[in-house]
């Protein structure tokens, strides 16, 4: 991210654009145009506050070649927005390439090979009886250098040992072990995590429990040694 900020105040600079604004989604996918800072810039363009769009290639603006194709024909220029990208040797100031649909149609189908074959990995990896969870149930933790072995976070685990112990031998419902809880300062699951971590945690609700927490734990099969995947899906473009 540093190195593509750099190569673009370097373009901006030599070519006598000034000042700069920077807009800048790491960590999301270019087929996803609810990006927070992509709906940023498209408020400031809204308010007449940009003039010119500049990215490094046609990528960096998205993956989806129908929404690219919409912003950089119909939205920017209705706009007034000059838009730019360097290594596609594109500008709008310049007259756009007959080509370009095409590159932005190449640009969605390497995004989509790419999620196939990461999808197949994780299918194949949960498959094999590996874990996939990306959350871990609450009383286990592990290390960024071992995803797969799970350690027991004992004060947490002592309290799922009680939930079970409360609802299994002494007959007490979800709704009664959640007041129970409370009223001994447990901090709910969230917070423990947060201040497993060292992050100092100051809420009114730090010990409200709630029956569905209660529940959500109970129903874990973790807790009984297996590996459990695929509970969820997400469907990607």
């Amino acid at each position: 991210m540093e190195h593509q900020k750099s190569l673009l105040r370097s373009y901006a600079e030599s070519n006598g654009f000034t000042n700069l604004s920077y807009y800048a989604d790491d960590g999301y996918t270019g087929t996803n145009f609810n990006r927070p800072d992509f709906q940023r810039m498209l408020g400031d363009i809204h308010k007449g506050l940009v003039s010119t769009v500049i990215v490094k290639d046609m990528s960096r603006l998205g993956r989806n070649y129908l929404m690219v194709g919409q912003y950089v024909e119909i939205e920017f220029p209705k706009h007034n927005v000059r838009f730019i990208a360097i290594s596609d040797n594109v500008d709008s100031a310049k007259g756009m390439n007959d080509l370009l649909p095409i590159h932005n149609l190449m640009n969605e189908w390497y995004s989509r090979d790419i999620s196939k074959k990461v999808r197949a990995m994780i299918r194949q990896k949960g498959n094999s009886g590996q874990s996939i969870a990306s959350k871990l149930p609450y009383g286990y933790y592990n290390t960024p250098e071992d995803k797969q072995t799970w350690l027991i976070d004992e004060s947490a685990a002592n309290v799922v040992r009680r939930i079970f112990d409360l609802y299994l031998n002494q007959s007490f419902g979800m709704y009664q072990i959640a007041r129970i809880l409370k009223a001994e300062g447990i901090p709910r699951p969230t917070y423990h995590r947060r201040m497993a971590k060292g992050i100092k945690v100051e809420a009114d609700d730090l010990c409200v429990w709630s029956a569905s927490v209660v529940r959500d734990i109970l129903q874990h099969r973790e807790y009984i040694g297996d590996t459990v995947n695929f509970r969820t899906e997400i469907t990607s473009a």
